[in-house]
């Protein structure tokens, strides 16, 4: 399955090989790998994706509302939770993922740099050093003054995103990277689109609540729903 779901980005010479095996998470297995001649860095993440059924993140049906799958086959397929309909929502996840991350990368959210997609993969920009790859949040201890330095650098994201009509909703220590004193948010394929999702501010109130749970053990203080009610009131202005 790495090998089939790589060999796009290996024929393109994007990767040339695989190195160790980052973090494996519900959806996917990200990999650091060495990079192909045709890209300026020595190294890239690549994040696989595992087939439908060795996934433990089941239940999206919260953040696949309002998502539409044109192709008239493909959606009834889907309904009937068929092979092939499973087959099309797995597509329908990463492919959101990959635009989404497009999206916000070129709006300047911290999120890493997007490479190339396959069917079965993604290619981003590696964040780390020849060291290894940068330690999740959870894994860092901070002095206060930073801690609040990137707990707003986190909310002036969040605030960004929602610009956008992104609500990460699965935001938490264990997808923001902490490398060279910056913070950069991974895994977005379960962000929805506030506009026709019923259930955004619920998931961007829980973001915040999550964000704000890890800075308190270094003092910092907030309220997440009043941070939460008063962004999406700038974000229903007409």
């Amino acid at each position: 399955m790495l090998e089939d779901a790589l060999e796009p980005f290996i024929a393109d010479g994007l990767v040339a090989e695989v190195l160790y095996p980052i973090k494996s998470g519900k959806e996917a297995t990200v990999y650091c790998c060495r990079a192909g001649p045709r890209l300026p860095t020595e190294l890239v993440a690549a994040k696989v994706y595992k087939p439908r059924a060795f996934r433990t993140f089941r239940d999206d049906s919260v953040y696949r509302e309002g998502r539409v799958i044109l192709n008239a086959r493909d959606r009834r397929a889907a309904a009937r939770k068929t092979e092939f309909g499973g087959k099309v929502q797995s597509a329908l996840w990463q492919n959101h993922e990959w635009d989404v991350i497009k999206l916000l990368h070129a709006a300047g959210a911290d999120v890493p740099e997007p490479l190339a997609h396959s069917s079965g993969a993604m290619l981003l920009e590696f964040i780390g050093g020849a060291g290894g790859a940068a330690p999740v949040l959870k894994n860092v201890d901070l002095p206060t003054s930073e801690a609040e330095a990137l707990f707003a650098r986190l909310l002036d994201n969040v605030q960004l995103w929602l610009a956008y009509n992104v609500v990460h909703a699965d935001l938490s220590p264990y997808n923001v990277l902490y490398h060279a004193g910056a913070v950069v948010v991974i895994d977005f394929p379960q962000a929805c689109d506030p506009r026709f999702n019923s259930n955004a501010f619920r998931l961007l109130l829980r973001d915040i609540e999550n964000l704000a749970r890890y800075f308190s053990r270094f003092g910092v203080t907030c309220d997440a729903f009043d941070l939460a009610d008063r962004y999406w009131a700038v974000w229903e202005r007409p």
